[in-house]
């Protein structure tokens, strides 16, 4: 899978595949090659090539374009938005925004862990909708307007393809 990586203003191309227990990455000329384990929700121990990192991932605070987020591996923080590159979009696009209209859409492959709301419920801004699993990590994706949850088109266990419109709000 090929993403547009931006971590902290500085926009790298990352391609991923995923190689039985291991995640293979290539990133600006270089690859990892890492053992990744989830230990809590939104938390990971990423092995590379004999060490140990502590890795946090979450919905950047605010954040209203898909793919935001802040993630935290040892000491550092950084901000970062993955853009998958078959679904280059403007924001507005990206979230769907059109004649009141909001989509929560899927950035990647994965597969539902859970629904976090239900048909007709009032929702806040950046409320979570929807958790994604993909590739070992979980991603709450979040309502990019208040409004009411008018269309739900995933149940958990549901597997999911990027761009794949998860649930609408008006």
């Amino acid at each position: 899978m090929k993403l547009h990586v931006e971590i902290e203003g500085e926009k790298v191309l990352l391609e991923v595949e995923r190689e039985g227990g291991r995640v293979v990455a290539e990133a600006g000329g270089r690859r990892y090659e890492l053992e990744v384990r989830g230990v809590g929700e939104g938390e990971y121990l990423l092995l590379h090539e004999g060490r140990v990192y502590e890795c946090r991932v979450e919905q950047a605070q605010g954040a209203r374009e898909r793919g935001e987020m802040r993630v935290a591996v040892g000491a550092g923080e950084y901000a970062v938005t993955l853009t998958d590159t078959k679904h280059l979009r403007g924001a507005r696009i990206a979230a769907g925004e059109h004649g009141g209209r909001a989509q929560v859409v899927a950035p990647m492959p994965g597969k539902v862990v859970r629904v976090l709301v239900e048909r007709g419920q009032a929702v806040e801004s950046g409320a979570g909708v929807v958790v994604v699993e993909a590739m070992k990590m979980q991603n709450e994706l979040k309502s990019p307007k208040a409004g009411t949850v008018v269309e739900l088109r995933v149940e958990p266990g549901a597997t999911v393809n990027a761009g794949e419109v998860l649930a609408v709000i008006e």
